[in-house]
């Protein structure tokens, strides 16, 4: 198993490089790939501001990439919970916080827009300090 830095997922789901989409294509059609929970953090935030990339698109192109029969996710359930919550509107790194955050009796911020948000899609209890 080999696992794979933001800049690989990148080339692979922008095709904006075209010898480096090549060699990332190739690793993901001839190895079992492991992406770290905080590769798929940056990645999300790579999309997002450097490629313009809209949530729903983002949540598309990581559900097919993540599908992938040879593709495994060091922390499946908390990324997946972090896909569904931020299609229903949620930041997806503060859906990635919550999903991680699930063991504890309730999760602090000063983020009012998380508060509120968040208090509509998930069952932990989040609150101000």
């Amino acid at each position: 198993m080999i696992s794979v830095d933001t800049n690989v997922i990148v080339r692979l789901l922008t095709g904006d490089d075209r010898a480096q989409f090549k060699k990332a294509k190739v690793l993901f059609a001839t190895q079992d790939v492991l992406i770290t929970t905080s590769v798929i953090l940056e990645c999300e935030w790579v999309l997002r501001y450097a490629y313009r990339f809209k949530a729903h698109e983002i949540a598309d192109a990581f559900q097919s990439l993540f599908g992938l029969p040879n593709v495994q996710l060091q922390e499946p359930m908390a990324v997946y919970d972090a896909i569904e919550w931020h299609k229903q509107g949620l930041d997806f790194a503060d859906a990635l916080h919550l999903a991680k955050s699930q063991d504890a009796d309730s999760f602090a911020t000063f983020d009012r827009q998380l508060i509120n948000a968040g208090s509509k899609i998930i069952t932990l209890p989040l609150m101000a300090p």
